[in-house]
């Protein structure tokens, strides 16, 4: 209970702090000033709207208005109803979306959605490729280049590059129709099942998102990447955007969910702050 309580008093100390940093420095005469730095918030989190794309098979957004305007009493109010599936826009998908014995949406630790991220770009990869399959050796390459190994507890966010196709379906996720003939139809990048085989046997992460409506591609029939790394109670984000902001390394992530008991996944806000 009391690391529970002292982890959720350094969310919010990360929260408070995330717009602007002060560091004391004392300068030759010995007399200490203040200097103040700025962080970056970066919104990873596409709108809900009657154009938030979904699966081809899933109930799409909806916004009723119950009330919009001056009442009676003479002020302003306004109300509205909305309904949803649990997956699409940008979402979680809880490991019980693809593990009988998976955490469903409001059991997942804050520690999986909150904490140090890095960034895999394919994107002059996948951009050629709508069917591309993100390789044990991106991962690694990254590691090269980084000259580090994916840190313990990462959060991995892989860039495809194509959110800058939402919310056209056709040329994000392959087709715009509905229906279950329109599985077929489906083309976009993902992660590979081997790779996501090695990221849970080789490296120890705690969530893992993507810029594409599934962490398997377009074309996939069986979902191995999902049921690799949800089998191990690992979360993943979807649909995310604005992920060409962000470096390769040294940013955290705060990604929370809509808290639905029993939930497979729910609506996502997910912001990641740069020093």
């Amino acid at each position: 209970m009391k690391k529970s309580l002292i982890f959720i008093q350094l969310v919010f100390f990360l929260l408070l702090s995330c717009n602007e940093e002060t560091t004391n420095l004392q300068d030759s005469n010995g007399s200490i000033h203040k200097e103040t730095s700025k962080r970056k918030l970066v919104d990873l989190s596409h709108t809900y709207s009657a154009e938030t794309i979904y699966w081809v098979t899933a109930k799409e957004f909806k916004l009723d208005t119950v009330f919009n305007g001056q009442t009676d009493k003479g002020f302003y109010y306004s109300a509205n109803n909305f309904s949803t599936a649990e997956h699409g826009g940008t979402h979680i998908d809880a490991p019980i979306h693809f593990a009988k014995k998976g955490q469903s949406v409001d059991e997942i630790s804050l520690e999986k959605l909150i904490g140090h991220a890095i960034k895999v770009d394919v994107s002059s990869k996948a951009l050629n490729n709508s069917d591309y399959l993100i390789s044990i050796d991106d991962l690694t390459n990254w590691e090269t280049k980084e000259k580090i190994k994916i840190p313990n507890g990462s959060i991995v966010l892989l860039q495809t590059g194509f959110s800058k196709y939402y919310p056209n379906k056709v040329k994000y996720m392959g087709t715009d129709e509905r229906g279950d003939a329109a599985v077929k139809k489906l083309h976009f990048p993902g992660l590979s099942p081997e790779a996501a085989k090695w990221l849970v046997e080789e490296r120890n992460i705690n969530a893992i998102g993507i810029d594409t409506p599934s962490i398997d591609y377009g074309q996939s029939e069986y979902f191995k990447s999902h049921v690799i790394l949800l089998s191990q109670n690992i979360p993943a984000f979807e649909n995310l955007t604005n992920l060409d902001q962000l470096p390769s390394n040294g940013f955290e992530i705060i990604a929370l969910p809509m808290k639905i008991k029993g939930g497979s996944g729910a609506p996502l806000r997910i912001v990641a702050i740069l020093k």
